[in-house]
């Protein structure tokens, strides 16, 4: 899939969309008795973090290669510095493949784009590097007749309510990668880099085997306590992946080189 479409949505988010902090009131409702109900969920780009791989994956009880094979694509454009994963739409009708009639089948594990909807997120330095802070923003499409009634909210309370907190804890460790002026400077990533990239933050699982079925922590010097957590424990792996990044991608001393593998002076 080819698109331009990512940076120039966000140019005109940035441009063109009022401006909400966190105490801003906003009235909508989303239920089986609006007459929308499900229409926002055909033909939309659903952007996947780290986090939401994660949580997919383990609520559909299948490895992150299969639910990257089956239900994402990765978008191109010119702009990307980084892979992305979307959702990818059914091919027979453009909706969620995780959409039925009675609604999301996966809600309780739904992505973060889904729970924040309808409040958006701009963040003006990913785009246009300012120095401005991120702010809120209101998404009235055409197809949503949730703001003509319903309960008022304000953006930090309609967050609350959608389980955002810890979705945005470890958006923001991805932030922090995504964003690193490192990678921002950048022309080119290498091939090998890229893969990492994506390995690390949405292919968690062939991240483990990479990990356990390698010499890597015969040549880094890693916890014994948090070796064996990361077995198991998906967060504390990715939060690990992270860290990796930091070393391979932008040379920060966030892991240690075993002495014996260390380079001589």
């Amino acid at each position: 899939m080819k698109t331009n479409t990512i940076s120039k949505l966000n140019d005109t988010i940035i441009k063109d969309y009022p401006r909400m902090k966190q105490n801003d009131k906003f009235i909508f409702e989303c239920h089986p008795g609006v007459s929308c109900f499900n229409k926002c969920c055909n033909d939309v780009n659903i952007f996947l973090t780290p986090y939401d791989i994660i949580r997919l994956k383990n609520r559909l009880g299948i490895s992150s290669s299969e639910l990257l094979e089956k239900y994402t694509l990765l978008p191109i454009d010119e702009n990307l510095r980084h892979p992305i994963v979307m959702l990818r739409m059914r091919d027979d009708n453009m909706n969620c493949p995780f959409v039925s009639e009675h609604g999301c089948s996966v809600y309780e594990d739904r992505p973060w784009s889904c729970r924040m909807y309808p409040v958006g997120v701009a963040s003006p330095n990913e785009v246009a590097q300012a120095e401005s802070d991120d702010f809120y923003f209101l998404l009235k499409e055409e197809v949503c007749n949730g703001f003509a009634n319903g309960k008022e909210w304000t953006v930090q309370s309609w967050m609350d309510d959608q389980g955002v907190e810890e979705y945005n804890i470890y958006g923001e460790m991805f932030k922090d990668i995504s964003l690193h002026e490192k990678l921002l400077k950048l022309k080119a990533i290498e091939p090998v880099k890229l893969e990492m990239f994506y390995m690390v933050c949405y292919d968690i699982d062939k991240f483990r085997d990479f990990l356990y079925e390698s010499s890597f922590f015969k040549r880094f010097d890693v916890e014994e306590k948090r070796i064996q957590k990361m077995k198991t424990d998906d967060l504390e792996l990715l939060k690990f992946g992270f860290d990796w990044l930091r070393f391979s991608l932008f040379g920060e001393k966030t892991i240690e080189v075993r002495k014996e593998y260390l380079q001589p002076a």
